[in-house]
């Protein structure tokens, strides 16, 4: 997370953006991919209403997230409304393995972690930035990275080889369908995908 967000604070300044938009996303639009996405709509002069619609689109997977997200560890409400805003994908990687071992604690520990490291890297890029007096080209790989390294760590099982198939073909399918909105779309198939891959492994006694 911390060179993430080194990457994401240098990308603001070369961008030629305010250097406070870096820690004015990384509070108010929590949310790593989609702050790398908004850098190049904000340059670009893109109307609010593609932005708002773009945002809703790329942050509609967090509401599958929320379906095996360990939330309900915690009770106090200040503190589920905070997990709930800092639910990003690397909280998710992180919890997605055995969710119902978290508690509380730990699992807030986790999320103010991640976004200390995500605010204090974008600051430490921003400054770094200010002193390097050329462009530095492919940082908005970065984050792309950073997804196949949570991918990969989540299937190190041959157990979750069908998973990660199914997430191929899911994305494959949406982008041959609806190439314009193949993000949307695969996360849809592939939670039908998922739906059925789980009926069956039910039926046939694998799961509880």
């Amino acid at each position: 997370m911390f060179p993430l967000g080194m990457a994401f604070g240098l990308l603001v300044v070369q961008s030629g953006l305010p250097w406070w938009v870096a820690p004015g996303l990384s509070v108010f639009g929590y949310a790593g991919s989609l702050e790398l996405l908004l850098i190049g709509l904000m340059t670009a002069g893109t109307a609010l209403p593609t932005i708002a619609l773009t945002t809703l689109l790329v942050n509609f997977r967090h509401v599958f997230y929320a379906f095996s997200f360990p939330l309900k560890a915690i009770r106090n409400p200040v503190a589920k409304a905070y997990s709930v805003y800092a639910l990003t994908d690397e909280a998710y990687a992180v919890t997605a393995a055995r969710p119902e071992t978290w508690t509380a604690p730990r699992l807030l520990a986790v999320q103010i972690a991640f976004q200390c490291y995500w605010v204090g890297g974008g600051l430490l890029g921003v400054l770094i930035a200010s002193f390097i007096p050329f462009r530095i080209e492919g940082l908005e790989f970065a984050l792309c990275a950073l997804f196949i390294t949570l991918t990969l760590d989540a299937c190190r099982t041959r157990a979750e080889l069908p998973s990660l198939l199914l997430g191929a073909v899911s994305f494959v399918t949406a982008l041959l369908i609806v190439p314009g909105q193949a993000l949307f779309a695969a996360m849809v198939i592939f939670l039908a995908l998922l739906g059925i891959r789980f009926v069956v492994a039910r039926q046939k006694g694998t799961i509880a």
